[in-house]
């Protein structure tokens, strides 16, 4: 089978809406696909590749990296067919695959500067959603183990205004110190505990989770 037809993404510039609607239920299309059937394969594509390349896009910010990503995925889901629940959503499964390789994607950038680069240069959403996860019960030992590895200034700057909301101003007063050094403090401090949530696992798996069905609504 050649897999690499499906996934000429330039190809499928009409909207996979305008695909008529198949006439086998998901069931009927997994037995098919677990046969090897290429038909069936194909049509589970054009009836979610278009909502998944949305998806990916969105947290990538990067056409090309979205469409490296969805091959991985479908490449994945046809290698893994036959272990594949008929009776189980095939979008909650292709939706998990491609969570999974999000989370692999943010690992990577973590460690590689061209990835981070790419990610601080598109925009924020990551880190607004890092952020969001600082408050997530699933990622408060993650979040404490970061925070208690800073140096103490900082560390006290990003308890203060991070997790007990104080302003700049009530922060340099309670620590003695100018607004702006609170400032440049707490820049570094979120700095070094985002890049803590980044390199860990169990908190990538929160924060992308956040990412898609949060932010991506």
């Amino acid at each position: 089978m050649k897999l690499m037809k499906f996934y000429t993404f330039a190809e499928s510039t009409t909207s996979f809406d305008m695909i008529s609607p198949t006439r086998l239920n998901e069931r009927e299309l997994l037995i098919l696909l677990k046969q090897g059937d290429n038909n069936a394969f194909e049509e589970i594509y054009h009836l979610h590749s278009g909502r998944l390349y949305s998806n990916l896009l969105k947290l990538v910010k990067s056409e090309e990296l979205a469409m490296d990503l969805l091959q991985d995925l479908y490449i994945k889901f046809w290698n893994n067919r036959a272990t594949i629940d008929i009776d189980k959503s095939i979008g909650a499964y292709l939706f998990s695959i491609a969570k999974n390789l999000a989370i692999d994607f943010f690992r990577r950038a973590a460690r590689e500067s061209n990835l981070q680069n790419h990610l601080i240069t598109v925009g924020t959403e990551l880190y607004n959603h890092i952020d969001d996860a600082f408050f997530h019960k699933e990622t408060s030992a993650i979040l404490t183990k970061a925070i208690e590895a800073l140096p103490p200034q900082q560390r006290k700057v990003f308890n203060l205004c991070k997790m007990e909301g104080r302003s700049y101003d009530e922060t340099a007063s309670i620590l003695g110190i100018s607004p702006a050094t609170v400032g440049n403090q707490l820049v570094k401090a979120v700095k070094s505990v985002r890049a803590a949530m980044m390199n860990s696992h169990d908190a990538l798996i929160i924060i992308v989770s956040l990412m898609l069905t949060k932010g991506l609504k």
